[in-house]
């Protein structure tokens, strides 16, 4: 394992050869260091002799902290929490399954003697638990093979605090059915099917709690106790006992004891824990005596532990009840016998002869010059440098860029030989291969932050340890101007610092003598705020709970501040609610699958086009999240035709080629029936076994497949929802792919919710849900886009208007003059004759079919087939054709009626159209006679407005607007988003949910002060609209890369010409930040002749060039001086001063000068984009 080279060169420091000979002799042992290296210590000491140990630490907070660490040197398996609980003895909540799980299984570890790190808060170990020896953290295996009597199985659930709800529906319930028991154990995401034989097990599987599907067989399943005690016949004897004269008394412990007497789940039952067994203890009463106890500061600990109690006890005396037998006093606290190894602060420890250790941080934030020269000093000093870096595509970017620098470096991954062999064998620690010094190790844990060891020439480098551009996120960040709500003058609009406002229009102002654009924003009570455009990203179109306009808000006052407040805390809870689900995905052991194999490298090339950079990305980021060991759950975002199927593809043979099963759900039949094809034709070659359900399939096939899928003989089933019925029961379910999953109803929905927590599930849309969106946008769920659209591909036509006989008519005999087909959408089936003969006397030499959602299976079928066979010109359908058969010489779309469907249903029905390099026409009309309705207006101005390709996501977020953002998050946040618009409780919740999921925070790049006299504005000459020009200045201030201004520029001067000289000045001033904000610059400005930047570190090669050039490079003081003089404006005043001024007008420069020489500065000194 890596954590041994670590060790190796740790353990180095001869000050600590004192504290190993010590422990190795079974003495009491105490560190002097810092907190931040303790638990690298306490890792690399564990590896060098796997023991059970305790690490004890203040607060849960802290000690989720540490195990996350903990878990990153040493491996899921080996570390483990003791958790607090939360619940009350005397309080009638229920207690926390999952919780109790965790605190059993640990303290099981703990009293068996397996090597294993528990990880405990000090006040998680006050409540007390049943006496030693009585067992009650004991769980049960079923394994394949095992005898275990039948008749037994129910009354040891019910021991273990288990409950038969008829159904195992939640953690902690059974049920028993036949010869069968289905289990939904505690601290588990999903149930489990135990099918016995007699008195043996026979199958153990996995289980859809929702459906009863099962999904996967599985080899033993280990059920851990839901209660801390046990109603065995013997405990509630003793209860009885103690009671009976209480209970003749006090009616309410009479209640009671007749719960206890019918074996209730009653949580009211936890406060007689010492009347069941007679006493209790603490849980360190349960520990084996080899046990290691680890102290982080025992002071702290004490004192940590008296605040609890003093809360307790309050707490206990407003609920008329006592402590006594329930929880352990802190003076009472023993930690028994074991060996103790005490982490203290070197502060503490003074001059005493205590051992200390110094730590240092790694310093790594700041300019890219200062992150390179840290690792140079690392290196050139010979120190051991190992850089933390999961993910594969920052590591490859560092590494280039190390490359680039000279840097030697290596990799040490997790599937190295070397890193798989077990704790236990004792070629783990006698055939280590020592640290390189002088050379960066790549290693892929999540270790959150590093450390540096002098003494040890040791440095833990860690990618949290870096600004926000070098740790950008390990998957793809999502571009806010690319599905975020644009904004146009008398929007209502929300400024993250000011709140809400109205919008009034881009105003010029002139500063200084030059001009530059402001955006101007209405406040309560006419005051107003020019808002400059370096902070437009600051702004977002207001979108509250209902469609309704927002009160605004009033400046200088505390209005604003009180209102963010509140949503930030209601974020915060919500993101507790929402990572819930994340947090116990992470703790399940899901499938890893194997790297990509030479077949799935064939398979691939079968594909005849060129893949999108964005595919490539989303193909990137997917086998990632397969190849890591818990279940995936990724939204693939992408308009239709933009390849999200080919994606898909390659996932599915990715698990097929592992060994696992596929199923892909559809919404519709013909959907269906198209995936089955485009399967079956690049999976046939490479012997890959795959089938449909659908209505076009016989009863006999159906049945045939089934039976197949649940011997494994089957490898992918696609279909509908027919796939989430109970006797579709895969024999080893890898990966669902659900394709439209907005399309699917609510209780489908919460099927696949079940699935999510037990396999790797791949959902594709196009137009995403909103709720989907606002998951992924806050960071709970994975999101890949893809934007790019396939090459040569141009965006449909759209035409929105009254319907016009004569339009239509033209529209059909156009398509059909260039040999292509029309689709007519009109959605009622009992008026869709009449929809048919219309077109027919528009356009009489057109052969009309119709399809519609009422005819047979095999009708829909030959009418599908005769117009894909171009034997129909015009298909008069329903929204049947809303996931219909791709048709490339199906270029034209009629809707009638236009104004009944949804935002959605339309942006998908203009994706039928124009799915080659011809250009399509869609026509989305309304009766002329009917009023539309103001809804109506906006979705069909929605779609007039928003052509372009890869319009999905706006057309989603869009949809959301319309229909108001209340739905989202629930009643209870509605207050929340009328408040602060759903743009900025987004990214509120998205800073919550990275805090619940203890991320690191992303580094603030300071701001760059640049005070430059030149123009900087888009001329509304130039861009005409305004919209336009908004949605330009908000890709300006967003862009964090050199390549997004490029792309930004390229853009711009491809649709209106060449960019004027104050359009030219605004990218280059952007780009100016970008650089300065890398280079760790903090002002530029023009005094007395010469460009003065502050705040720069300039390297030696750069700073000589430079003073070639007349530079004056200040190292003390962070600062360069740049000769640049402005040419005056009047040459006529330059001639009257005489030779001099003559010789000084020659190295006079123009204003067109002025910022591509600042901008040539910057770049010579550095903070180009990093390669990838």
């Amino acid at each position: 394992m890596f954590i041994h080279r670590v060790a190796q060169a740790l353990f180095s420091d001869p000050d600590l050869l004192p504290v190993l000979h010590d422990l190795n002799a079974g003495e009491d042992v105490t560190l002097a260091v810092s907190q931040s290296a303790r638990p690298l210590m306490l890792a690399a000491l564990w590896a060098r002799n796997p023991r059970p140990c305790l690490f004890v630490v203040s607060g849960e907070e802290a000690a989720d902290r540490a195990a996350r660490t903990l878990t990153a040197w040493l491996g899921l398996d080996m570390v483990m929490r003791y958790p607090e609980r939360r619940d009350l003895p005397w309080a009638d909540v229920a207690s926390d399954d999952a919780v109790i799980g965790a605190r059993c299984q640990a303290l099981a570890a703990l009293a068996q003697g397996e090597p294993r790190v528990v990880v405990a808060s000090a006040r998680s170990l006050m409540r007390c638990v049943p006496p030693a020896g009585s067992g009650f953290w004991a769980s049960a295996t079923f394994a394949v093979g095992d005898e275990v009597p039948f008749e037994d199985v129910g009354a040891l659930l019910v021991g273990m605090g288990y409950a038969d709800d008829g159904e195992a529906a939640s953690p902690g319930s059974f049920h028993i059915h036949g010869d069968a028991v289905d289990i939904f154990p505690a601290q588990a995401t999903s149930p489990v099917r135990i099918e016995f034989f007699g008195d043996e097990v026979d199958r153990v599987r996995r289980m859809v709690s929702s459906t009863g599907q099962t999904i996967g067989e599985l080899e033993s399943v280990t059920v851990s106790p839901c209660r801390e005690l046990a109603l065995t016949d013997e405990t509630v004897d003793r209860a009885r006992e103690a009671l009976e004269a209480s209970a003749r008394l006090d009616g309410r412990i009479a209640q009671d004891l007749e719960l206890i007497e019918a074996r209730s789940s009653a949580p009211i039952i936890d406060r007689y824990l010492p009347e069941l067994y007679g006493s209790t203890a603490s849980p360190l009463a349960h520990i084996c005596k080899e046990t290691l106890v680890v102290l982080a500061e025992p002071r702290a600990l004490f004192d940590d532990c008296l605040r609890a109690y003093d809360e307790l006890e309050a707490t206990a005396h407003a609920a008329h009840a006592s402590l006594e037998g329930l929880y352990i006093p802190p003076r009472a606290m023993d930690f028994g016998a074991q060996q103790r190894f005490s982490f203290s602060s070197i502060m503490r420890a003074g001059t005493s002869a205590v051992t200390k250790l110094e730590v240092r941080q790694p310093d790594l934030a700041g300019s890219d010059t200062k992150f390179i020269g840290r690792v140079r000093q690392f290196v050139s000093n010979n120190m051991a440098v190992a850089f933390a870096v999961p993910d594969r595509g920052a590591r490859a970017s560092l590494e280039l860029s190390f490359g680039d620098e000279g840097i030697p470096f290596c990799e040490s991954l997790a599937n190295d030989p070397a890193n798989t062999i077990p704790f236990e064998d004792s070629h783990a620690t006698s055939d280590v291969e020592p640290l390189q010094p002088g050379v960066v190790t790549f290693f892929d844990a999540a270790v959150p932050a590093g450390v540096v060891l002098p003494a040890s020439r040791l440095a833990i480098l860690s990618v949290g340890d870096l600004t926000q551009r070098m740790a950008r996120k390990r998957a793809r960040r999502i571009d806010p101007t690319k599905i975020t709500f644009p904004f146009k003058p008398g929007d209502y609009v929300v400024h993250a610092t000011h709140g809400i406002a109205l919008f009034a229009d881009i105003v010029r102002q002139e500063v200084a003598g030059r001009e530059r654009d402001y955006f101007l924003l209405e406040y309560a009570g006419g005051d107003k705020l020019f808002v400059p455009l370096e902070q437009v990203d600051r702004l977002s179109r207001y979108v509250g709970p209902d469609g309704s306009s927002p009160r605004l808000t009033r400046l200088n006052t505390a209005d604003w501040s009180r209102v963010t407040g509140k949503a930030r805390r209601s974020a915060k809870r919500l993101a507790f609610d929402l990572v819930d689900l994340y947090t116990r995905r992470s703790a399940v052991a899901g499938h890893a699958f194997a790297p990509d194999t030479p077949a799935q490298a064939d398979m691939e090339a079968s594909f005849p086009y060129e893949l999108t950079s964005d595919q490539a990305g989303a193909i990137a980021d997917i086998k990632a999240d397969m190849e890591a060991p818990r279940p995936m759950d990724r939204l693939l975002c992408g308009d239709v035709g933009f390849g999200k199927t080919e994606v898909a593809l390659r996932a599915a043979f990715k698990c097929v080629a592992d060994g696992r099963q596929v199923m892909v759900l559809c919404p519709t039949t013909i959907l269906a029936e198209q995936h089955y094809q485009t399967f079956f034709s690049r999976f046939s070659p490479f012997d890959v076994d795959v089938r449909v359900m659908s209505r076009f399939v016989t009863p006999a096939r159906q049945r045939k497949a089934l039976e197949d899928f649940a011997s494994g003989e089957a490898q992918v089933l696609i279909g509908t929802h027919r796939l989430l019925s109970s006797d579709v029961n895969p024999h080893d379910l890898g990966l669902v792919i659900i394709d439209e999953e907005q399309r699917f109803g609510v209780q489908h929905k919460e099927q696949l919710k079940n699935m999510r927590e037990q396999v790797d599930v791949l959902t594709l849309s196009a137009t995403p849900i909103p709720r989907t969106m606002q998951m992924a946008m806050s960071g709970v769920r994975d999101m890949s886009l893809i934007m790019t659209p396939p090459p040569g591909r141009k965006p449909v036509e759209v035409h929105v208007g009254e319907w016009d006989p004569d339009v239509v008519s033209d529209a059909i005999r156009t398509e059909l003059a260039r040999n292509g087909q029309v689709y007519y959408v009109s959605n009622r089936v009992r008026s869709i004759d009449e929809a048919a003969a219309r077109v027919a006397e528009a356009a009489p030499e057109a052969r009309v079919g119709v399809a519609h959602g009422k005819m047979s299976a095999r009708e829909v079928e030959d009418v599908m087939m005769a117009f894909e066979a171009h034997e129909i010109d015009v298909l008069v359908a329903t929204t049947i054709i809303e996931s219909g058969i791709d048709n490339p010489r199906t270029n034209t779309l009629v809707i009638e009626d236009s104004q009944r469907l949804g935002l959605a249903q339309l942006y998908q029905l203009k994706g039928r159209v124009g799915r080659g390099r011809t250009q399509a026409y869609a026509y989305f009309m309304f009766p002329p006679d009917q009023p539309l309705t103001p809804e109506a207006t906006e979705r069909l101005t929605a779609i007039n407005e928003n052509q372009d390709l890869g319009s999905g996501m706006r057309i989603a977020m869009r949809d959301l607007e319309i229909r108001g953002a209340g739905s989202l998050v629930g009643a209870e946040q509605h207050g929340n988003l009328s408040g602060v618009g759903f743009d900025l409780f987004t990214q509120m919740l998205g800073t919550a949910v990275a805090e619940a999921r203890g991320e690191i925070a992303d580094a603030e790049q300071p701001e760059v002060t640049i005070n430059l006299p030149a123009d900087f504005y888009l001329a509304e000459e130039y861009v005409p609209d305004v919209d336009r020009r908004v949605m330009a200045y908000r890709r300006l201030a967003t862009a964090a890369e050199l390549a997004d201004v490029d792309e930004l520029e390229h853009d711009l001067i491809e649709r209106y010409g060449a960019l004027p000289l104050a359009g030219r000045n605004l990218m280059d001033r952007a780009r100016m930040r970008i650089r300065a904000g890398r280079l760790g610059v903090t002002s530029i400005s023009l005094t007395d002749g010469r460009l003065i930047y502050m705040g720069i570190e300039v390297p030696r090669a750069a700073g000589l060039k430079l003073r070639e050039q007349g530079a004056i490079v200040y190292p003390k003081t962070r600062k360069l001086a740049y000769p640049f003089r402005l040419a005056r404006a009047s040459a006529t005043s330059a001639s009257r001063r005489g030779g001099s001024a003559s010789r000084r007008a020659s190295q006079e420069r123009s204003a067109e000068e002025l910022l591509p020489v600042a901008l040539g500065v910057l770049e010579q000194v550095g903070g180009d984009d990093e390669t990838e």
